[in-house]
């Protein structure tokens, strides 16, 4: 066997290339899989695709009426074994859910690498290309784009001072919030209650104004401001 033959050098190295610019964008966002893990990805899906499109290679021997090659078959298996990769990038926190994009690149990745592994190399590189358009470019354009914030909001107001539902709207509207609704409940210890709500304003820049009066308010015991992200 040739260990220079181009039809393998050429795949793994494009596998290699395209994990490292693909992971260098989420590692530079600082997200949970960097170059490494989409190398490793990239890599291993086209291994994979390779040893099932070569079948017949490592199968000498073997007579030629009995083998079946099948390359989609790996290409199912490899794509459901990256469902639970994906996955472990996946978390809540607080409101918030985050590395859903990570676990798409995964994803992506993975399929860059089958179609290297298929000698697909313009698909290959045309893909790579929309995504990493998608990754870095399309975050520029949304800093711009009009779009609805969600901000999920809590406070504590001391009893007694605590305003109603309907007040709590007419204040956070204010600002140019809408609330979805508001909870209200009595803090365990007796001495105040608590609103909470989603809120929602097409601003980034929306809750400061907001942030600024409750700080003002003597009423308020404690409060928390958390917009939500990926």
């Amino acid at each position: 066997m040739d260990f220079f033959d181009p039809t393998y050098v050429v795949p793994i190295l494009a596998a290699i290339a395209t994990g490292g610019v693909i992971g260098y964008e989420r590692e530079y966002r600082g997200r949970a899989a960097g170059i490494r893990t989409h190398i490793l990805v990239c890599l291993t899906s086209t291994l994979l695709m390779l040893a099932a499109v070569h079948q017949i290679r490592w199968m000498a021997g073997t007579p030629h009426d009995v083998i079946r090659i099948d390359p989609v078959r790996m290409a199912h298996g490899v794509l459901t074994g990256i469902g639970f990769l994906c996955a472990g990038v996946i978390f809540r926190e607080g409101f918030s859910v985050r590395g859903l994009t990570t676990a798409a690149s995964l994803w992506i990745t993975a399929s860059l690498g089958l179609l290297y592994g298929i000698s697909l190399h313009w698909l290959a590189i045309t893909g790579t290309l929309a995504t990493l358009l998608v990754l870095a470019g399309l975050r520029v354009a949304d800093g711009w784009l009009p779009h609805i914030q969600h901000v999920d909001v809590v406070v504590r107001y001391v009893r007694g001072s605590a305003p109603t539902a309907a007040q709590f709207t007419a204040f956070v509207a204010e600002h140019g919030l809408k609330p979805d609704a508001v909870a209200t409940r009595l803090l365990p210890d007796d001495t105040g209650v608590e609103l909470a709500s989603t809120l929602r304003g097409r601003n980034a820049h929306f809750c400061q104004g907001m942030v600024d009066k409750l700080l003002a308010d003597p009423a308020v015991i404690s409060f928390d401001v958390s917009p939500r992200h990926e």
